[in-house]
């Protein structure tokens, strides 16, 4: 399990990941989901800095590693998946330490995905109405039926997700999601179902809504 928290959020203001949510930092809330599920093993963080790594070592003996990120998102997964070993990750989550409100079934759907296919994300139907613009004006209607919004946690086989990185690095890709670079390698990714609540933090407003919506 490879929790990736290592944004200096430059359009949030400061590093969310460790923005206030009722009073605990947003990534606490998604560590505690992974060290309270029973089908989660070992978990890395990959942060920052290395500033905080004992006191993320020292919450459960589920963390196995606190590392610092590199300067690309797929940098920062690779150094996680450095930090696990494959005698013992067979299956590897990767999830954004800004998605907070996840639940434990979502997980679960996850792990049992990845364990069936290798690859798998979790995704949500896009309900607007998609427009392709260019130069300020619509160039046509997309048809939204088969278009999805893809969250994490991601899950894969350990040596498919090494593969998949050690390709994209020795070629100079970069991807947007682990899913991508594992789509390159030729192997069809599957998909459950995601979560409405499974939001991103990326803006104020985004912190306001997961407020809301632990409230509800």
């Amino acid at each position: 399990m490879i929790i990736v928290a290592a944004g200096k959020g430059k359009r949030f203001g400061s590093a969310k990941q460790f923005a206030l949510l009722r009073g605990k930092p947003v990534l606490d809330w998604c560590l505690e989901k992974f060290i309270d599920h029973p089908e989660v093993d070992d978990i890395v963080l990959v942060l920052p800095d290395e500033r905080k790594k004992a006191d993320y070592l020292s919450r459960s003996k589920k963390i196995v590693a606190v590392v610092k990120g590199g300067p690309r998102r797929q940098d920062s997964v690779r150094r996680g998946v450095e930090a696990l070993s494959e005698a013992t990750a067979d299956i590897v989550l990767v999830h954004d330490g800004v998605r907070p409100l996840l639940s434990a079934a979502l997980i679960g759907r996850v792990i049992r995905g990845a364990r069936r296919n290798k690859a798998v994300i979790p995704v949500v139907p896009i309900e607007e109405t998609v427009k392709e613009v260019a130069t300020g004006r619509v160039v046509r209607t997309v048809d939204r039926a088969r278009l999805c919004r893809s969250q994490t946690p991601q899950g894969f086989s350990y040596t498919l997700l090494r593969q998949a990185l050690q390709k994209a690095g020795q070629e100079g890709y970069g991807g947007t999601d682990e899913a991508e670079l594992v789509e390159r390698l030729g192997h069809k990714v599957a998909v459950v179902e995601g979560e409405a609540r499974n939001l991103k933090v990326t803006t104020r407003e985004d912190l306001r809504i997961a407020e809301a919506w632990l409230d509800d």
